[in-house]
């Protein structure tokens, strides 16, 4: 068994920040209001030319230079994400395919704001049976494109961005120690995402909703058992990792949790009976990112100097399934000091990948062009049409 290693993080966040008082513009809600029963201040919203893909790109690009490897040594590629553009190709093949990860295998993981806790166990086994050896976990997010912005129980909640880890096989110990999985279906109906069936998503935010009135496809939460829910959850699916592990909150030095909401957050620090400083929250900054919301705090958390080396830390996520899951991770490394020319570097080779993406696109339309055709019969059509074409 190998042990699966976090060595690169990295986070992308859209331009445009929507305030409470850009939302109260739109929707009967205020600052206040929104405030006191979230702690949400604002929150990110992707522009017309971002994408899922877009944001899931540029913080694996951050991820893998902070990790110090190529694309190319990349095994497996997973993007948790609620909110892709297409059901395939997947996130992740786009990714890897901007990425020029040429060796990697990818798809996509849907289980809602948990969503990356899943990835992360899945990459890590893999990984602990010696079937890979470096996998890239995305968490991403475009949640303003299925609001409905006459909603105030829920656009009120979300935002945009993306969040990306590299992990490593290695036989020091450490790394993933435990993880739980969880699920209960019966729940499905208190928070939803129709499919799209086809339907674009519309852009940009609340005052582009009037355009988009056709859309059916939108998110739908009873607030109210999704808080019970949630506030049941945290605390014993800690415990019980922190159990599986062989460890107790005292050995913990930080819980990084699903950004959801102030008060869940709270009241899982009561139960736990560790103080609200043990949990690292950018809620008021960044609102829900669903998937998202564990790795771009987990970025935050290693940009504020909060993760050491020997920390354990915990992620906890829950969400729509409805589904639940936690992790205790072995923190065992430090940001390295990269130089803009480093970074510029590999801007370059992902910039080539591209080219080199094109010239792929470019190789099979002339095959089809020039290559002819596979089996006999179409062979004969080919070459009748050759022959009209000639006689013309």
């Amino acid at each position: 068994m190998r042990y699966a290693h976090i060595i690169g993080w990295g986070c992308h966040l859209p331009e445009r920040v929507l305030t409470n008082d850009d939302l109260a513009r739109v929707v009967d809600t205020s600052h206040e209001w929104i405030y006191t029963r979230t702690g949400i201040r604002q929150r990110r919203v992707a522009g017309v030319r971002e994408t899922t893909t877009s944001l899931a790109f540029e913080a694996a690009v951050r991820a893998l230079t902070v990790a110090g490897i190529l694309a190319s040594q990349i095994d497996l590629i997973i993007v948790a994400t609620s909110t892709p553009e297409a059901m395939f190709p997947s996130t992740a093949c786009r990714v890897q395919d901007r990425l020029g990860a040429r060796k990697a295998g990818a798809f996509d993981l849907s289980a809602a704001c948990s969503g990356f806790v899943y990835a992360l166990s899945m990459a890590s086994q893999a990984i602990a049976t010696g079937s890979i050896r470096h996998a890239l976990v995305i968490g991403a997010e475009t949640m303003s494109r299925v609001l409905d912005w006459r909603d105030r129980g829920t656009c009120i909640l979300f935002g945009d961005g993306a969040g990306a880890v590299v992990l490593q096989g290695s036989d020091v110990p450490g790394g993933l120690l435990a993880y739980e999985l969880r699920s209960d279906g019966s729940g499905g109906d208190l928070l939803k995402l129709p499919a799209a069936n086809g339907n674009p998503m519309p852009f940009l935010g609340p005052e582009y909703y009037n355009q988009h009135k056709q859309q059916t496809n939108t998110l739908s939460m009873n607030g109210r058992q999704v808080f019970r829910f949630a506030t049941q959850v945290v605390g014993s699916s800690i415990q019980e990792v922190l159990e599986r592990a062989g460890l107790t909150m005292a050995d913990v030095d930080l819980i990084i949790p699903h950004q959801a909401n102030t008060r869940i957050i709270e009241t899982a620090a009561k139960k736990l009976k560790v103080p609200p400083e043990k949990f690292f929250t950018n809620l008021d900054r960044l609102g829900n990112t669903s998937a998202a919301s564990i790795p771009i705090a987990l970025c935050e958390a290693a940009e504020a100097g909060r993760l050491k080396p020997d920390n354990n830390i915990v992620f906890v996520g829950f969400g729509g399934g409805l589904t639940w899951a936690t992790a205790v991770i072995k923190w065992n490394v430090t940001r390295p000091e990269i130089s803009p020319m480093m970074s510029n570097w590999r801007r370059l080779l992902f910039s080539l990948s591209r080219v080199n993406s094109w010239a792929r696109r470019l190789g099979r339309r002339l095959g089809a062009l020039f290559g002819g055709s596979f089996t006999p019969e179409a062979r004969l059509k080919d070459a009748d049409k050759w022959k009209i074409h000639q006689d013309e």
